[in-house]
């Protein structure tokens, strides 16, 4: 409301209703303040959305480079197993059956650490109760040496790595005599 008297704007008082009589340039002060507020809170709006967007970009820059390199491990322990297989391929002509084996032992032991260095675990589940999550039956079979449902014989090992399964365990599974 305007006072017809004055030509200034009314307002009312809070708690007791009585009128107050507040000046245009007080209004134009208060406008241009909350315009300033607005200018800033829009500002920083803006700055924390590219703020987001720089953490987005980066997030996927890093998993694109962890997928990228994350094999770059992985491929150099197994490089002294693969140099082992050449150097027997190559020596196989003129080497011994003692030697063969002794190689091909050699590098199974360097393939083993390098699975260990990596965190893949070999799964061989003779004689544990079969468990369908971690094993994969091949088939059942009647058998009074193993308790029934249990691993009788690995068909194929399972691998996990870190706790997660790559490949499950082929198993035959013992079933109770008839």
């Amino acid at each position: 409301m305007v006072d017809a008297d004055t030509g200034t704007p009314e307002t009312t008082a809070p708690g007791n209703g009585a009128p107050v009589e507040i000046s245009i340039e007080d209004l134009r002060a208060q406008l241009a303040a909350a315009q300033e507020r607005a200018k800033q809170s829009h500002d920083l709006y803006l700055r924390s959305l590219a703020e987001m967007e720089n953490v987005r970009k980066r997030a996927q820059r890093d998993v694109e480079a962890a997928n990228r390199y994350g094999l770059e491990r992985f491929a150099q322990e197994l490089l002294p197993v693969k140099e082992g297989l050449d150097l027997a391929v190559e020596n196989a002509p003129k080497a011994d059956r003692d030697s063969l084996a002794a190689g091909q032992h050699a590098t199974q032991q360097l393939l083993s650490k390098a699975f260990e260095r990596l965190g893949i675990v070999e799964l061989d589940p003779v004689g544990e109760p079969f468990d369908p999550t971690q094993h994969e039956a091949m088939m059942v079979q009647p058998s009074a040496s193993v308790e029934p449902d249990s691993v009788l014989t690995v068909v194929q090992r399972g691998y996990s790595l870190n706790g997660r399964l790559l490949r499950p365990a082929r198993v035959i599974v013992a079933k109770a005599l008839e």
